[in-house]
């Protein structure tokens, strides 16, 4: 799915970087297995979906200053990474992303035996086929996409996705900007999966977003709570987290669980095939994966954790919010993203199309 609290990266950082990495090819400043020695971690990851006493801590433990930049979207992020020398370090990717990412050659492996909080994750998040036996990805959180509803302003009742297509919200909805999202909303909506190939189906679903559009005040995934809070948008398709934020400051923003069924994610950390300094990345992943790091993190930025020892420690009214940890019966029928190989392109050409 995720504060931009940093600032992105500056022309002269991305040159910086480029540098570095010519330097360590040179073998510059190397060590015996020829990663660069500078405490230096470029971090690329969503907006709002980690704290900045977190990396303050890092930097602090480890002497290590981290360049951290954020993006909007899984593919924002890939095109990002498709360039050569990107200069980063680590990413965090969904689960379907990761598996394009392997496809395309684009991660190389993590040595887990670098990591021993590896062993706080929960099992069912571990070994999935996106990434058998976690070669290349490591979990960091996971939830879904909602509906967020103001019921100072929504009297009529809304019970899943095709309510957002009712004329009367015109210019009312603020949705997620992200492509698999959306696009998985409006086949929902149809009775498809979020993963269909079909072209047929997916020219429906098309249509159906065409529809959509008179109702569409925004697109925004890195903040949508901001427009319901102050009263710009009246319904949101938002990443579970940000309803419950959003319903911590204005509690007349109630959730939906759709009745056709969630969208549900899963976001893992990945080192770029490039990334000038592993060992710092995953010197890194195995701190986030710290208990006490890790319930930090969910409860500064509620979603929901698959550290099993962290939930431990999370403050208990986040662990009983549904909008971030789904009843049993709702996560049965929810539904993961998948990679769809070809298809991807005619999903990239109907969402510029929807966009324009």
């Amino acid at each position: 799915m995720r504060m931009t609290w940093l600032k992105p990266l500056t022309i002269l950082t991305i040159f910086a970087l480029a540098a570095a990495s010519v330097l360590a090819g040179c073998g510059s400043k190397s060590g015996s297995d020829g990663e660069k020695q500078d405490k230096v971690l470029n971090v690329f990851n969503w907006s709002e979906y980690l704290p900045e006493s977190v990396v303050e801590k890092f930097e602090n433990q480890y002497g290590v200053k981290v360049n951290y930049n954020t993006y909007s979207s899984n593919e924002e992020m890939l095109a990002k990474l498709s360039v050569g020398s990107s200069g980063y370090d680590i990413a965090v990717a969904s689960e379907f992303m990761v598996e394009i990412m392997i496809h395309q050659g684009l991660l190389q492996e993590i040595g887990l035996n670098h990591i021993p909080n590896f062993k706080n994750i929960g099992g069912e998040f571990k070994n999935l086929a996106f990434d058998p036996g976690n070669k290349f990805s490591v979990p960091y959180m996971w939830g879904d996409a909602m509906i967020a509803v103001d019921r100072d302003k929504v009297k009529e009742p809304i019970t899943g996705y095709k309510d957002l297509w009712n004329p009367k919200f015109k210019n009312s909805l603020v949705i997620l900007d992200d492509q698999r999202a959306v696009m998985g909303m409006a086949l929902k909506k149809l009775g498809y999966s979020i993963n269909e190939k079909d072209e047929t189906r997916l020219q429906e679903a098309k249509q159906e977003l065409k529809k959509l559009l008179p109702n569409i005040k925004a697109y925004d995934s890195d903040s949508p709570k901001t427009m319901l809070i102050n009263g710009e948008a009246s319904i949101g398709y938002v990443w579970g987290a940000e309803a419950a934020l959003a319903h911590r400051e204005k509690p007349s923003i109630q959730y939906v669980l759709p009745e056709e069924g969630l969208y549900i994610w899963q976001d893992n950390f990945v080192i770029p095939k490039n990334a000038p300094h592993k060992k710092m990345a995953e010197t890194f992943i195995n701190f986030i994966l710290d208990p006490n790091i890790s319930a930090e993190i969910s409860d500064a930025f509620p979603y929901a954790n698959p550290n099993t020892e962290a939930l431990k420690l999370i403050d208990k009214s986040i662990i009983e919010d549904i909008a971030v940890y789904l009843p049993n019966d709702i996560l049965a029928k929810g539904e993961h993203l998948a990679y769809i190989g070809e298809a991807a392109q005619l999903y990239d050409r109907i969402w510029s199309e929807i966009k324009q």
